[in-house]
């Protein structure tokens, strides 16, 4: 006599996709595993943006290429430290910032490098600037090429400016495209501190350049 189905009982509806997002996770923790001994595939992946984030944060090409080099250096010789609970770019972001700061501290810039203090308020407030832009639409403008060109130049000089503690956060949103998530790995910071230290950025930014777009 055939049994009765228990009362109750459902099938097996679990969806495959966490389980696939898991495969997927563990394939690239090991391409970054496999990386991180190879130093050739390393430099290939990761060279050109380290590169590029240390120049804009120390605005010196010589002691750029040194401390990129330092950093793949010191990543090569923690490499068994890395354990894949971030992202392997956000692991070497974290020592390219290191290295920067202490690269600073060598040279006696810090004060140099002083802009905006963290304690200074902001007009109307940081609600004020959820909606500001960001940098990259400022000039978005292809039919004017020249003025195009100024502005870049003033928005580079206004970045410059920044203090290290907003202009890290900003190269690293704006520059390398990390998430919030990935830039608070990188700084120790929290989230809230992250948002907040980009929104204020990007107002300092923009008070500096739109005393020059005033028709």
């Amino acid at each position: 006599m055939a049994l009765a189905p228990r009362a109750g009982r459902k099938p097996n509806t679990d969806s495959p996709q966490p389980l696939a997002e898991d495969r997927r996770l563990e394939q690239e923790r090991r391409e970054e595993a496999a990386l991180l001994r190879d130093m050739d595939a390393l430099l290939a992946r990761y060279e050109k943006p380290l590169f590029n984030f240390v120049f804009q944060y120390l605005l010196d090409h010589a002691e750029a290429e040194d401390v990129t080099q330092e950093t793949f250096i010191a990543a090569w010789k923690a490499r068994d430290t890395f354990r894949g609970e971030s992202k392997l770019n956000t692991w070497l972001y974290r020592i390219a910032q290191n290295q920067c700061k202490n690269r600073l501290k060598q040279r006696g810039r810090q004060r140099e490098m002083e802009g905006y203090s963290l304690d200074a308020g902001l007009p109307g407030g940081d609600d004020d600037l959820a909606g500001t832009r960001d940098i990259a639409d400022w000039s978005a403008s292809p039919a004017r090429v020249l003025e195009q060109k100024e502005l870049g130049a003033l928005i580079n000089k206004a970045v410059d400016g920044l203090a290290p503690e907003y202009k890290v956060v900003l190269l690293l949103r704006e520059m390398e495209g990390l998430a919030y998530t990935e830039i608070a790995q990188v700084t120790g910071l929290t989230m809230e501190a992250v948002k907040t230290r980009i929104n204020r950025a990007r107002a300092m930014v923009r008070q500096r350049v739109e005393p020059y777009l005033s028709p």
